[in-house]
């Protein structure tokens, strides 16, 4: 990875003339040198992580400044050590960096190893704020077409520059995405202030507008508690009236859920989350941002799976936002990186295998009349259309299910594709009337988009756009080639700051944010 900082070495041997009647002595390697190359066995309290990578990367940090020490300089190491505690507002634990051996060596005489060891903490810190505090694909993994390239090399050369500023360095590693900042922002003010105390409200039937109920009261300090319903609203003891219906709609609005005012199982949760979780919930998503941040295309589409939200971005700037569907619990929608290439207009749905097998197969066995009912053709593996009276659907072999385009395909008007290992996409759906639910998890993978052909004119060039309303018009299946491909993101986060300052949070309807908290909480360097 780092063998260009050696290469030198090498060239200049080659170079030397093979004739030269007078021997000269070689140049002996500094002991910093040494040092590193005889890791881990010489400094024996070398952390797990100070593995063949970090040697390399060591070494070639070091060979940029000939191997001259860099903490030696008075000043040096405290400026470090601030550095790293102010990562506790990007909720990483400054305590994982060894903060107190750093302190105590501060005032030890100088060693190599202590030296090699603080510049492995450097070099750590760096990368945790360019890339991630944990590796995202051994706890959220998400795939993409391409590994991204160039990290490493940010990293030690971001290091090596900022030797000479280690503020500076810290903030330029920190991701510059407004969704960041104001997200670290709000965390880093929120973590030093007391937590918010509330009752947790109780079970009970739905609380619907202009009923009585004996927790009418404590939803009122439950919602008074986080600014929700003004302090001197007047209340009418166990009613639920206006002024509680409204702040209730405006709390499941910034919690992901229907917006309809009544208090159900879903709203009642999200009410009974405690301040620490919802404080550590900002915590690791700050984590999930950096993971995101060195993929994030200027312009492209993002869809926020969690949120059931997708948005369209032009220089970082989203433009365009709107709802969707995204897959359920049993079926989750994949986290994935790749690029919109095509356009499926007027497309027909061949039935993916698992809604074949699981959900497809059972109703027909029901009642084989379900086939015409949904405009269903079966067909074997070479396309070929078959009787479905004879075919025995107990076992039915290797046969497909296929939909005809029309208002009832589930795909809608179009279907917009991306290479995928998933053989998911974004698609029209004629189910318009799930969007007003929340949370919106209701597919089978694949992610529904409503006012999906707004979404296409954003893709298409004028040109382009009077072409594809023909072909969509002629009412067959087309596909239809995008001349530019558009990347495209699908990631997952449940708290964001919105354009305006405002926290949201969204249901994490995978039950992700547990695994993930604790990952952090155990993190070591």
């Amino acid at each position: 990875m780092f063998k260009k900082f050696a290469c030198y070495l090498s060239l200049g041997l080659l170079m030397a003339p093979l004739v030269a009647a007078v021997e000269v002595p070689l140049t002996p390697a500094p002991p910093l040198q040494l040092s590193i190359e005889q890791l881990p066995g010489a400094c024996p309290e070398a952390p797990a992580s100070l593995d063949a990578d970090a040697r390399e990367r060591l070494n070639a940090f070091y060979a940029q400044r000939q191997y001259a020490p860099v903490w030696a300089v008075t000043g040096q190491l405290a400026a470090l050590l601030g550095q790293l505690e102010g990562l506790a507002d990007d909720g990483i634990n400054p305590a994982s960096y060894q903060l107190a051996s750093l302190r105590a060596w501060s005032g030890q005489p100088a060693s190599d190893c202590h030296e090699i060891l603080t510049s492995h903490i450097y070099l750590q810190a760096l990368q945790h704020l360019l890339q991630g505090r944990l590796p995202q694909q051994q706890i959220e993994p998400r795939w993409q077409a391409a590994s991204p390239a160039g990290a490493a090399e940010r990293v030690l050369a971001l290091a090596i520059v900022g030797i000479a500023d280690l503020p500076a360095a810290f903030q330029q590693a920190r991701p510059s995405l407004s969704q960041y900042q104001q997200l670290r922002t709000l965390y880093a003010q929120r973590r030093q202030q007391p937590l918010a105390e509330w009752q947790a409200l109780a079970d009970g039937p739905l609380l619907r507008p202009d009923r009585r109920d004996p927790r009418v009261p404590a939803l009122a300090q439950r919602l008074t508690s986080e600014g929700y319903l003004p302090a001197q609203t007047t209340l009418d003891d166990d009613l639920y009236g206006a002024a509680l219906v409204a702040a209730v709609r405006l709390f499941q609005q910034q919690h992901g859920l229907q917006a309809d005012g009544v208090v159900g199982a879903a709203t009642l949760e999200a009410l009974n989350v405690s301040p620490a979780q919802r404080l550590a919930q900002l915590r690791l998503n700050l984590e999930r941002w950096r993971w995101l941040a060195g993929d994030l295309p200027g312009s492209g589409v993002l869809v926020n799976v969690a949120a059931a939200q997708l948005a369209y971005y032009q220089n970082f700037v989203p433009v365009w936002q709107t709802r969707t569907q995204v897959g359920r619990a049993a079926r989750p929608t994949p986290l994935l990186k790749s690029q919109i290439t095509r356009l499926t207009l007027n497309p027909t749905w061949t039935v993916p295998p698992t809604i074949l097998r699981e959900d497809k197969l059972p109703e027909i066995r029901r009642d084989l009349a379900f086939l015409d009912k949904h405009n269903l053709r079966v067909l074997d593996r070479e396309g070929h259309v078959l009787d479905a009276n004879s075919i025995d659907w107990n076992n039915p072999g290797s046969i497909q299910l296929r939909q005809d385009a029309g208002a009832r395909n589930p795909l809608g008007q179009v279907a917009l594709r991306f290479p995928n290992p998933f053989s998911v996409y974004l698609h029209d759906t004629p189910s318009q009337q799930l969007f007003g639910k929340g949370p919106r998890a209701f597919s089978s993978g694949c992610v529904r988009v409503e006012a999906v052909m707004q979404l296409v004119d954003l893709l298409l060039t004028p040109a382009e756009r009077e072409r594809m309303q023909s072909l969509l018009a002629s009412g067959r299946t087309h596909e239809f080639r995008l001349s530019t491909p558009l990347p495209i993101i699908l990631g997952y986060w449940t708290a964001e700051v919105d354009g305006a300052g405002q926290l949201l949070y969204a249901p994490d309807i995978y039950a992700r944010d547990p695994a993930l908290l604790a990952a952090l909480e155990r993190a070591q360097l």
